[in-house]
């Protein structure tokens, strides 16, 4: 079977890398592609937010099963005008696309589903947000732009005049664009943050393996928040207690209540949470596969992605069985360009990335990267590559990632030196990280 992979970061070269190992698998095809999926697909030039041009793209090729990598174009409708058109997708249809498309939609079905998460109130009007915050008592709190704000449109406050500036840049300043316009203001929580990652057909729910994020900018989690600056898997955080709390609080409540209004959820059903006292609360969801959480996932699956990707597309998850895991653990640290989340420079040339993956346990997968016009590969983006290692233990996985990104160097690369930090006693950093 011939395969479209929709998007050009990290997490699609994940979804190329597995797809490649699969039985099965014919062409695969990416768009737009990047420097690093060229060793395994071929990269055509159509925009993931074009949506009419992946549509013809993935007739006229003949593809069996397009995967949608980015939350844009599954808000946008692309899957609805696949499908329309015959062809299985992985990833919902636009109307469910909404639980991360619009923050006040997600709030408001875990409300009427009775999911827990922080208590919100929602505001279209900025003169109404402002009065709000200038009153608020109850700090820290977050401040959510509505709409898609790639990964960077929430803030932490601490003071009312922090809140009042963040609303500001967000509904006034436009900061975030028309994602902007309606804000959540929600209340903090504390706890520890759990990345859990599904497969739905539209009623079987299959869930992954756990996994850990690091938004912070700078090590020890200081800085602003980033789209994942690294991540690991599995989590000792996940206990049995805590795993049913999890499947029988968040996710099939809202496989539940979605199917309830008509918009029946299929494809990677991603839930931002914190392990509170009081158990499980939704941060967030995601309507498709968590970068960097899938760098750190797919490498560990030992089932068949491509059968197990059809299945779920096609509604017939429920047949698959078991999905199989290798048990070693993952640790994948995000190379980043120095100006990162902010301006990024683009074009500086890139070495070492083959030294690292032929390093035994390191994949490299490939983000922010293109070949220039002579071949060469350059950095394109913010985040850069993510180098993951697997080891028996999360050091041993660690210390194999970092052994890789050793080996790789751009002009003002930038990464956490302590990836996994939480979960090792020392909460050691690898020699010469930076």
């Amino acid at each position: 079977m011939d395969v479209l992979v929709v998007g050009s970061g990290g997490r699609e070269h994940a979804f190329v890398d597995v797809l490649a190992r699969s039985e099965g698998i014919g062409r695969i095809l990416a768009a737009p592609g990047n420097g690093g999926m060229a060793a395994s697909a071929e990269c055509v030039p159509v925009a993931a937010d074009d949506v009419k041009g992946l549509v013809d793209l993935a007739r006229s090729r003949g593809v069996g099963l397009v995967v949608v990598g980015p939350e844009a174009p599954l808000v946008a409708g692309l899957v609805d005008a696949l499908e329309d058109a015959g062809i299985p997708a992985l990833g919902p249809r636009k109307a469910a696309a909404q639980l991360e498309g619009s923050k006040a939609f997600c709030k408001e079905l875990c409300r009427k589903a009775r999911i827990p998460t922080a208590a919100y109130r929602t505001f279209n009007s900025a003169a109404e947000a402002l009065s709000y915050c200038e009153g608020h008592d109850r700090w820290p709190s977050v401040i959510k732009a509505d709409g898609l704000a790639a990964g960077k449109g929430v803030v932490i406050v601490h003071d009312a005049t922090m809140a009042v500036n963040a609303v500001r840049d967000m509904m006034l300043n436009k900061r975030f664009g028309e994602a902007g316009e309606r804000i959540v203001v929600e209340d903090f929580l504390e706890g520890e943050e759990l990345s859990m990652i599904a497969l739905v057909d539209g009623e079987t729910v299959a869930v992954l393996e756990p996994s850990r994020d690091h938004k912070a900018a700078f090590d020890g989690d200081k800085g602003p928040n980033t789209g994942g600056m690294g991540a690991f898997s599995p989590t000792k955080l996940l206990t049995r207690r805590v795993y049913e709390q999890i499947e029988e609080r968040v996710l099939l409540p809202t496989v539940h209540a979605l199917h309830k209004a008509g918009t029946p959820y299929r494809g990677i059903l991603y839930a931002g949470l914190m392990l509170t006292v009081d158990g499980p609360y939704v941060l967030e969801f995601n309507v498709r596969g968590g970068d960097p959480e899938m760098e750190v996932l797919l490498p560990r699956l030992k089932s068949d992605a491509l059968a197990l990707f059809h299945a779920t597309a096609t509604g017939t998850l429920a047949d698959f069985g078991e999905v199989e895991w290798d048990p070693r653990h993952a640790c994948g640290v995000v190379l980043a360009d120095g100006g990162y989340p902010g301006p990024v420079t683009k074009g500086l040339p890139i070495s070492g990335t083959e030294d690292a993956a032929a390093l035994p346990d390191v994949h490299v997968f490939h983000a922010g990267t293109a070949l220039d016009e002579r071949g060469r590969l350059v950095t394109n983006g913010g985040r850069v590559l993510c180098v993951t290692g697997l080891g028996d233990t999360l050091q041993a996985a660690r210390d194999t990632a970092y052994a890789g990104v050793e080996r790789i160097s751009f002009p003002d690369m930038r990464f956490r030196s302590d990836i996994g930090w939480r979960e090792l006693e020392d909460h050691a950093s690898p020699a010469g990280a930076s």
